[in-house]
């Protein structure tokens, strides 16, 4: 699996629209994106009534399966024009092997640093969805360490990076010192600490994206408005994710500040919206969009993953971005102020003529639907 050539400088197989398209020049990095992490396998499960109860047997009236963990993040940047670079370690098995190929040849994504492991399996995540929520169950081992990031990352316009209270990743500031413009969220704390001053890569980062619990813990507010803003003493960028309530982000470096409410949408599985949102901000800043533009692209592409289920290929295309756009007017009880904010998409998303492009979306089992 492992390539031994670098992939075509292109936009992904099935992209319609190159956001960067008017910013491209002959000697930019090859890359826009680069980012590393594990692969997982995730199978969802969907259409549960409720949290499985123990000593019982639930049944799914719906089941994915599709690569997960960065997975996620990397196929909602390719999918949405942007050309991604992923450093990732994959299983021998046949878990691996689905996921390199959903990637590379289903998603165009260059995986010439990732590598192949003899003898390692792939990591595995169940997702159980219901009421709005999820609970995951997850196996994995770690790979071995000199499989994972490479020591110098290849160029590109920006990464996104997952930073981890207490450990340094080397490659980010290696990226930071060669003009990479680099995103980073972060999970939960399972320490307790909460101590920025852990988050040592934060200052080789240009925007920080934590969800508003997150935020209040880092910063000791109890409102995450006042978060973000505090956030800007540490990042030039903070956006902090709302939930329900959309997306706020400040500026540290213009005093900028914006507000997006969220998009109301009946959620199928929210595996991956998170990723899918940090996917739709990076498009909007590397093509230059003001800041409320960007909270807003990085809401609807959310919104729209959610309405699919399988993490990585539930996330939307152009062809998804533009009939929503074509269609939402008609809906009722839409408000035409609203609507307006979303008016930047009139010169970028596909034309109701546009040949649309299937994306894959999950499939229950791995080989699903083979007849040889």
């Amino acid at each position: 699996m492992n390539s031994s050539h670098a992939t075509a400088r292109k936009a992904p197989p099935h992209c319609q629209v190159d956001p960067l398209a008017e910013l491209r020049r002959p000697d930019d990095p090859p890359w826009d994106v680069y980012l590393t992490g594990t692969v997982f396998l995730d199978i969802i499960f969907t259409g549960l009534d409720s949290a499985p109860v123990r000593g019982t047997e639930s049944w799914a009236r719906g089941m994915g399966s599709s690569p997960g963990g960065v997975a996620n993040m990397a196929t909602a940047l390719a999918r949405l024009g942007l050309r991604t670079s992923l450093a990732a370690a994959f299983g021998d098995d046949h878990y691996g092997e689905y996921c390199w190929d959903a990637l590379e040849t289903g998603e165009g994504i260059d995986l010439t640093p990732s590598r192949s492991i003899p003898g390692w399996h792939s990591p595995v995540t169940v997702s159980m969805a219901y009421d709005d929520e999820r609970t995951m169950v997850s196996h994995g081992h770690e790979p071995p360490p000199a499989e994972t990031a490479p020591d110098h990352p290849p160029h590109a316009r920006a990464a996104v990076a997952s930073l981890t209270p207490g450990v340094r990743a080397p490659w980010i500031e290696q990226a930071a010192r060669r003009g990479t413009r680099i995103f980073a969220d972060v999970g939960w704390d399972e320490t307790g600490a909460w101590d920025l001053a852990g988050l040592a890569d934060l200052e080789h980062c240009e925007a920080f994206l934590p969800n508003a619990q997150e935020a209040m813990r880092y910063t000791g507010t109890d409102n995450p408005r006042h978060a973000a803003h505090a956030l800007t003493r540490h990042v030039p960028l903070a956006v902090v994710t709302l939930g329900a309530e959309g997306a706020y982000a400040v500026d540290g470096r213009t005093g900028e500040t914006a507000e997006v409410p969220a998009i109301a949408v009946e959620a199928l599985d929210p595996t991956g919206a998170g990723d899918v949102f940090v996917a739709g901000f990076v498009a909007g800043t590397l093509a230059d969009w003001p800041l409320a533009d960007r909270l807003a692209f990085a809401g609807l592409t959310a919104a729209l993953s959610v309405q699919e289920f399988g993490g990585s290929l539930s996330a939307p295309g152009w062809s998804e971005i533009g009939a929503w756009w074509r269609t939402v007017p008609s809906l009722p009880d839409q408000d035409p102020t609203a609507l307006k904010r979303y008016a930047f998409l009139d010169g970028l998303a596909p034309g109701e003529r546009a040949r649309p492009w299937p994306l894959r979306r999950a499939v229950p089992t791995i080989g699903f639907g083979r007849t040889t």
